[in-house]
């Protein structure tokens, strides 16, 4: 917690005003009870009217004072505590852009969403009460043992035997429950990620009819969730009785002791009223503190587990300095664009290297395709290119340079990449293309749209480019999704393109034509391939085949078709062997 107070630095006036605003409304309270006593020994006793109505307005006054400073305490408690949950929102959802794939697969996405919202939201709530009853609610108690004794001393040893005993029964239930609200914020993240995966792959549950499956793992999560919090909040809930239980009897000796020093003649009606007051001030502001205490506790169990995603660190680093970057120069080999020196992958606790021994070199131009089975590391491959991963072995250089030399940026403006799973944003066709180049012209968009294949689908929108994309592109179809990813490459003109099986959606038709309108594009451009078709790559300049993280053959589609037989395997797979031997 202590390393995200740097987030409440802006609002320091608010912080210290608020507790004093408070402050000042509980000592207006505690002079309430000895107002109501003066109107029941004076007033009261002697008849006096004036008296009464005089100490009655006092009473109003007491109350529009303490009113007034109560509202100010809680405008700054929630300017400091929405301010400070903004920033950290804002700090944690930076901090989260700067990590890499594999901060991402490590922490896991159903976790950052919850502490982005739910964990944030408790923080704020939590920092709200506490600025305006953590000075407040001790103040009124030691406050009303203060006064007590000067009602009358006797009495109010009942007040310093009272206290204690409610102090264990507070801070014990505190240290029992801390514990086990972190352990239900932890079945929360559970719960979500279960239902994030139901909504994203609906249409694959009820195609493999696994709907019934799928809400009863759905079911026993919520049901450990439930049975977490049912017992810490009968933890909790123990608080209020025992709190209200040992109030009521210290007031049952206060009226005791007080009916017999009245009787004797040592305390008056108005002062035994006055110290049953403040023993029921102590009970609201008990409550209070026990409210505080349990909402204070799950803030901080959430306020730990933002501050542990703000501590881990990207492990990934950059270049920062683009123009000294870009004065470096090429290696002799000018045209070399791509190469893989012995570059070798293991992603974090895996037991087995994904990637083993990956050796070769692509010149500026080529366009190279990379084939294998499910898990054989293609997508790897590509994503090393556009360092989403580091390697854990050997060296990766593009233009002759290490791939670590250059910053996010030129890497970004170098490498067009179109993931595996086509990706859009809500908003509209043009928002989502412009991604590629904001200061991209019509003209550009149209461009990169016809080279996709996708300006006959986007030309008969009604609102053509300003036509609305839903979250994810839910209102259109796999194909045309595919085709709108790699316009938006293709508007940033990048030196690179990855598709990485990026046309899988398309019929053989259109897949044809994207790959004679890409090579159409630019002489310079180089483009590598993913893609389970050998239709698709066989006009490659050169085609890669994984195996399980090898790579089994490096050539054109004929030498393959002669000297690799898993490449030759998977051609055949698809067309025959007569189209195997064509």
């Amino acid at each position: 917690m202590k390393k995200l107070l740097i987030y409440l630095r802006e609002y320091k006036k608010e912080s210290v005003l608020a507790p004093l605003f408070k402050m000042l409304e509980a000592m207006f309270d505690l002079l309430v009870p000895l107002v109501m006593a003066s109107i029941i020994n004076t007033g009261i006793t002697n008849g006096d009217r004036t008296f009464i109505l005089t100490r009655c307005g006092l009473l109003i006054l007491l109350g529009v004072v303490g009113l007034t400073c109560s509202i100010t305490a809680q405008y700054f408690a929630a300017k400091a505590a929405v301010g400070f949950s903004t920033g950290l929102r804002h700090a944690l959802f930076a901090h989260i852009q700067s990590l890499g794939f594999t901060e991402m697969d490590q922490l896991g996405t159903s976790t950052l969403i919850t502490r982005m919202t739910s964990d944030i939201n408790q923080v704020q709530s939590g920092l709200n009460l506490f600025l305006r009853l953590f000075l407040r609610s001790p103040f009124i108690v030691f406050g009303s043992v203060v006064m007590a004794f000067l009602v009358n001393a006797r009495a109010a040893v009942i007040f310093v035997v009272t206290i204690p005993l409610l102090s264990v029964v507070v801070f014990g239930i505190m240290l029992w429950t801390m514990p086990l609200y972190r352990k239900v914020q932890g079945s929360l993240d559970g719960i979500l990620g279960i239902a994030r995966e139901n909504l994203t792959g609906v249409r694959v549950i009820r195609a493999f009819g696994r709907e019934h499956q799928e809400k009863e793992r759905f079911e026993q999560g919520n049901e450990k969730l439930v049975h977490g919090q049912l017992f810490v909040g009968k933890i909790s809930s123990l608080m209020n009785p025992l709190t209200y239980v040992i109030i009521n009897l210290a007031i049952v000796v206060i009226l005791n002791t007080g009916a017999v020093q009245i009787q004797s003649g040592t305390l008056m009606q108005g002062d035994v009223v006055a110290l049953v007051n403040y023993m029921s001030q102590i009970l609201v502001e008990l409550v209070k503190l026990a409210n505080l205490i349990i909402q204070v506790t799950k803030a901080l169990a959430c306020a730990d587990r933002a501050a542990s995603v703000l501590s881990v660190k990207p492990g990934m680093q950059f270049g920062v300095d683009p123009a000294k970057s870009e004065k470096m120069k090429n290696t002799p080999d000018e045209t070399e664009e791509v190469a893989f020196d012995h570059v070798s992958f293991t992603y974090a606790g895996a037991g087995a290297e994904a990637l083993s021994n990956v050796h070769f070199t692509v010149k500026k131009g080529q366009t190279v395709g990379i084939i294998g089975g499910t898990g054989s590391g293609k997508s790897t491959l590509v994503n090393l290119i556009g360092r989403f991963y580091d390697a854990t072995d050997g060296t990766i250089r593009i233009a002759g340079r290490d791939i670590r030399s250059y910053s996010r940026e030129e890497l970004r403006r170098k490498i067009g990449v179109v993931m595996q799973k086509a990706q859009l944003f809500s908003g509209t066709i043009r928002s989502n293309l412009l991604w590629g180049d904001q200061n991209a012209t019509d003209e550009a968009l149209w461009s990169a749209l016809r080279t996709a294949q996708a300006e006959s689908f986007v030309r008969e929108k009604e609102k053509g480019l300003d036509d609305p994309v839903e979250q994810g592109g839910r209102n259109l179809s796999g194909g045309q999704k595919q085709r709108l990813t790699i316009a938006r490459a293709l508007v940033s003109n990048p030196e690179i393109l990855i598709l990485d099986d990026s046309a899988s959606a398309l019929d053989f038709a259109t897949d044809a034509a994207l790959r004679r309108a890409i090579r159409e594009l630019d002489e310079e451009l180089t483009v590598f391939i993913v893609s389970q078709r050998t239709s698709s790559l066989r006009h490659a300049d050169l085609i890669l085949v994984l195996d399980d993280g090898l790579v089994v053959g490096m050539g054109s589609h004929s030498q393959l078709m002669e000297h690799c037989p898993v490449y030759r395997e998977i051609h055949e797979s698809q067309f025959g062997k007569a189209g195997g031997q064509a």
